[in-house]
């Protein structure tokens, strides 16, 4: 299969190195500097190459704020039977995008980054694929992350970003806020070096993951959740309420177990 990957970022280089040796993998990307390191690919610069290359499949792994972008500039170079997709971490606005383009279309999100995944043993990682789109792209993503031995879940477009909404913007959040509020520890205990050591993690992911997922539509209602039981903690914590502190403990191990 000829392959197209939009950017050579973190995860466009990713899925280059995983796909060169068993498809023609070609990547686009407009700053040559990203792409030093991508090898055992045609390296493009042109939307002439572009349509030249006539793939069969494309992969946009461009950040959120250029994915429509990216794909409006390469569409008009496509053949009308190649399928398109993207691997965004908020799916919004996307789904309209694809019904106007008329292309056949899959959307994926794989769950994990190169900054915490170990890409050399992903079984403990999660990957989306969207329900609604090709069925021959969502069979060709299948195979792909089933060879990776990803845990593999189908949403919608809507129960995607519900689900992001939770499962990132919570912790992206918590973890802004832990490091917002940091001061010089001379003497830091074991969980204040874990919480460190994730936050640490987190910043230093791009600024448009991180801006993208906590502008994710759905992500204030998950945050307005950690003001409410802010509050509520610092409640029984200035009241020195000892039950309530203990009715609050036993309900937050109930809810991890």
């Amino acid at each position: 299969m000829k392959i197209l990957i939009l950017g050579a970022g973190k995860m466009g280089s990713f899925f280059a190195d995983l796909l060169s040796f068993d498809h023609e993998v070609a990547v686009y990307e407009q700053d040559p500097l990203r792409m030093r390191f991508v090898y055992n690919v045609v390296r493009m610069q042109s939307l002439d190459e572009v349509e030249a290359f006539l793939p069969d499949l494309v992969i946009n792994c461009v950040t959120l704020n250029h994915t429509i972008d990216a794909f409006r500039a390469v569409t008009p170079r496509l053949k009308p039977a190649c399928i398109i997709s993207d691997i965004a971490s908020v799916k919004t606005d996307l789904r309209d995008f694809y019904l106007e383009r008329k292309f056949p279309y899959v959307s994926t999100h794989p769950m994990f980054g190169p900054t915490f995944a170990n890409l050399a043993n992903l079984e403990k990682e999660n990957t989306i694929i969207i329900s609604e789109g090709d069925h021959l792209g969502k069979i060709f993503f299948k195979d792909l992350y089933g060879r990776l031995k990803l845990n593999v879940f189908e949403y919608t477009f809507e129960e995607h970003d519900k689900v992001v909404a939770y499962s990132l913007g919570i912790p992206f959040a918590s973890s802004l806020v832990f490091a917002s509020t940091m001061i010089p520890q001379d003497a830091p205990g074991t969980t204040f070096k874990r919480h460190y050591k994730t936050a640490r993690g987190l910043l230093s992911e791009d600024d448009y993951l991180l801006t993208e997922i906590l502008f994710n539509p759905r992500t204030p209602l998950q945050i307005s959740r950690i003001q409410e039981k802010l509050t509520e903690l610092q409640s029984i914590i200035a009241a020195r309420d000892t039950p309530r502190m203990k009715a609050f403990l036993a309900d937050v191990r109930k809810k991890i177990n």
